[in-house]
């Protein structure tokens, strides 16, 4: 099987929705299962839908329309606020988008009259990320200017966390949501459908406190895809880390072994040599790779990744398995020379190994 490659592994992609969605739904709170980390591969998708997630969500309206080229009819959110230029595909391919400029919901709203759709908006709050969103003084105001438009409805209100400062929710900052929610409808005499609470991040304040809040939907895509709290890195409690799996194969090495293997565990050598990957940083982000026990990266170009080994002995053509982090996972997702094998059947051991090679810009 030619490398690199990302392996997945769609079992445990379910089982992690399963878990997170049965968890939450004792909290009040539906799951939005993001697939921007996976460029809306469609069996991907699937697999989340098939954990029980209520819809989908991604941040770019290509991927989007993948899914939808796929066959996948689920509903499904755009989460960065749209271009204004995209508009028209918007309105076409997603029920719902989240919003924070006036400007982009009235092109939105003219999109969608052309259609002859209603398109629902979500108005983004800013509490703390600094990423985007309006200030919750101005929440007021941005909401009426939706209301008076034809083709579009306040659907609801939400925010983002740890994206850009890093930092996770304040559970009290669910209380601090909920009671934006509660002003618009009281000022406007209207009920909101969705409050959402934010990303992954916003999971261990609501497992810690237990607190019920007027939060009813959290966009979930790390915690589904890696089963890991997106700022602390920690493995969360009963979700598998390894869904995903990046081969990549040697190509130079001092080792001399007589047969090429699959290393996913060490293989007993002696002393320490170098050997060189054909992975480099134009298929994954090199620092966001575990390494497997007994190597060390030594560097990285655009083309070839440099290991240092100790007690492995390696030959090329050999093949070295790494477990990505969520930037790592984008990026080899996206590389059109990593191919995308999927994985799916009753056990690991006899997975139905299934090629997918994501097509170029040409091609799409």
């Amino acid at each position: 099987m030619t490398a690199p490659r990302i392996e997945v592994d769609l079992v445990k992609i379910r089982q992690n929705a399963r878990q997170l969605v049965d968890r939450l739904a004792q909290h009040g709170i539906a799951v939005t299962g993001v697939t921007k980390g996976v460029c809306g591969h469609p069996e991907i998708a699937q697999a989340m839908l098939d954990g029980g997630v209520q819809r989908l969500a991604d941040a770019r309206i290509s991927n989007v329309e993948r899914m939808r080229a796929a066959g996948i009819d689920a509903p499904v959110v755009l989460i960065r606020t749209p271009m204004r230029s995209q508009t028209d595909r918007v309105v076409r391919a997603c029920g719902t988008s989240l919003n924070t400029d006036a400007d982009v919901v009235r092109a939105l709203a003219q999109s969608a009259v052309r259609a002859g759709v209603v398109h629902q908006v979500v108005l983004m709050v800013e509490m703390g990320d600094g990423r985007e969103g309006v200030q919750p003084d101005e929440l007021a105001g941005l909401a009426r200017h939706v209301m008076g438009l034809d083709g579009v409805v306040l659907a609801g209100i939400g925010a983002n966390f740890a994206c850009l400062s890093g930092g996770a929710p304040h559970p009290s900052e669910m209380g601090k949501l909920s009671a934006f929610a509660a002003a618009l409808e009281g000022d406007f005499g209207i009920t909101l459908r969705t409050i959402s609470g934010g990303n992954s991040a916003s999971l261990p304040g609501l497992y810690r406190t237990g607190l019920r809040t007027r939060v009813n939907d959290l966009r979930l895509g790390e915690a589904i895809l890696l089963g890991r709290d997106p700022v602390t890195r920690a493995p969360i409690n009963g979700l598998s880390t390894d869904a995903f799996v990046l081969v990549a194969e040697i190509i130079e090495s001092a080792a001399d072994l007589p047969q090429p293997s699959v290393l996913r565990l060490p293989v007993p050598g002696a002393g320490e040599s170098k050997s060189l990957l054909a992975l480099g940083d134009q298929d994954t982000d090199i620092s966001g790779l575990s390494m497997p026990v007994g190597m060390t990266r030594l560097g990285s170009s655009s083309d070839h990744l440099l290991l240092q080994t100790r007690g492995v002995a390696l030959v090329a053509g050999s093949e070295v398995c790494f477990q990505p982090d969520y930037s790592a996972l984008m990026r080899a997702m996206s590389a059109p020379d990593v191919e995308k094998v999927i994985l799916d059947g009753a056990g690991a051991d006899r997975p139905v190994r299934k090629p997918d090679r994501r097509p170029t810009l040409a091609q799409a």
